[in-house]
C-alpha cells in the first residue's frame, strides 16, 4: 500500500523536496533545487498548487492511468485533490511551481474569485500544454510572486504576493480557452457524443429511475472532470452545461405537448422532475410561456 502524504501546508511540501520555506502560506518551487523527493507516493493535498513542468521528469498517476508530460506543460491542484507521483530511478524533478494556502487568500479579491478558475479541480489528464512564448509568460509571473517573496515584509505585501497570483490564474485560463479553441475538432466529437447520451437517456427509462441528470453524469460519460466539460462546452456553444441539458429538457417536454394527450405533471414525471411546478418553472424562464399557454397557442 503506497503511502498518503498530506500536503496541508506549504511546510509539508518544501520539507519532502527538502526546499526552504520563506512564507508560511505562499512559495515558489524550483524542483531542480530539490536535495530529496519522493519516488512513489500519492498526496493529499491541502493546499492549491501549480507545476510548470520542464521536462518529462516522471509519470503522474490520477486513478489508475498515467499521464506523461513533455515540457511546457501545466497541471493544477486544489485543496481535496488527491494525486499520485512515480519517479524514475535516476530522474530527478524538474519543475517550477506556486503553492498558496487558502488562508493567504481569504479576505481578498482574490478569495472571491478563485472558484472562477475551474482549472484546479481539472484531471490531470486535462493539462494546459503551452507554447514557447507562453511559457515565457508563465515564468514571469512566478519570478515576480519570487521577487515579492524576498522582498521585506511590508503592508503592501500580502497584497501585492495575491495580485501577482491573479494574474498567473489570468493568464491560465487565457491560455486554457486558446487550448479549448485549438482542439476544435476534439471538443466538437464530445458535443456530438454529449447530445447522443442526453437523447439516450431521455428514450430511456433513466429519468423516471434516476430523476434529471446532472452535469457530472455525462462528464463521466465522457471520461472528463465535471469542471473540464463544463468549461469547454461553455467555450463551444456559449451554454454552460446545465443550461445545455435544460434546453434539451425543454424540447422533450414541447414535443411531449403538442404530440400527445399527456397532462402536465405525467410529462413532467416522465422527464425525472420529481414535482411538476419545477417542470412549469424551468419551462417559462427557458421558452418564455408556461406550458399550458405554450399547448393553447400551438
Amino acid at each position: 500500500m503506497e503511502e498518503i502524504l498530506k500536503i496541508n501546508n506549504v511546510d509539508d511540501y518544501n520539507k519532502l523536496y527538502g526546499l526552504e520555506t520563506r512564507h508560511p502560506l505562499v512559495s515558489i518551487v524550483d524542483l531542480s533545487q530539490a536535495t530529496r523527493w519522493p519516488t512513489q507516493a500519492v498526496f493529499n493535498y491541502g493546499i492549491y498548487a501549480l507545476f510548470l513542468k520542464d521536462v518529462k521528469c516522471g509519470d503522474i498517476r490520477y486513478g489508475r492511468q498515467f499521464y506523461d508530460y513533455q515540457d511546457g506543460t501545466i497541471v493544477s491542484f486544489g485543496p481535496g485533490q488527491i494525486t499520485g507521483i512515480d519517479m524514475a530511478p535516476g530522474v530527478r524533478p524538474m519543475a517550477h511551481g506556486l503553492l498558496f494556502h487558502p488562508d493567504l487568500i481569504r479576505g481578498t479579491a482574490l478569495g472571491q474569485e478563485i472558484r472562477n478558475y475551474t482549472f484546479f479541480s481539472y484531471e490531470v489528464n486535462e493539462a494546459l500544454h503551452l507554447s514557447e512564448e507562453e511559457r515565457q509568460t508563465i515564468m514571469d509571473c512566478l519570478n515576480k510572486i519570487q521577487a515579492e517573496l524576498e522582498h521585506a515584509i511590508d503592508k503592501h505585501s500580502r497584497r501585492l504576493i495575491t495580485a501577482n497570483i491573479g494574474v498567473l490564474l489570468d493568464y491560465c485560463l487565457r491560455f486554457y480557452d486558446r487550448q479549448f479553441v485549438t482542439r476544435n475538432q476534439q471538443n466538437n466529437d464530445i458535443i456530438v457524443r454529449f447530445e447522443r447520451l442526453l437523447d439516450e437517456y431521455f428514450d430511456g427509462p433513466m429519468p423516471q429511475q434516476e430523476g434529471l441528470p446532472s452535469v457530472k453524469y455525462f462528464a463521466d460519460k465522457v471520461f472528463l472532470s465535471p469542471n473540464y466539460f463544463g468549461d469547454m462546452i461553455r467555450k463551444q456553444t456559449g451554454k454552460t452545461a446545465s443550461e445545455y441539458i435544460q434546453t434539451k429538457v425543454i424540447e422533450r417536454a414541447k414535443e411531449n405537448l403538442l404530440s400527445s394527450d399527456k397532462t402536465m405533471s405525467e410529462i413532467a414525471y416522465d422527464l425525472g422532475f420529481q414535482y411538476p411546478q419545477h417542470l412549469s418553472r424551468m419551462f417559462k424562464r427557458v421558452a418564455g410561456c408556461t406550458p399550458n399557454e405554450f399547448r393553447a397557442q400551438n
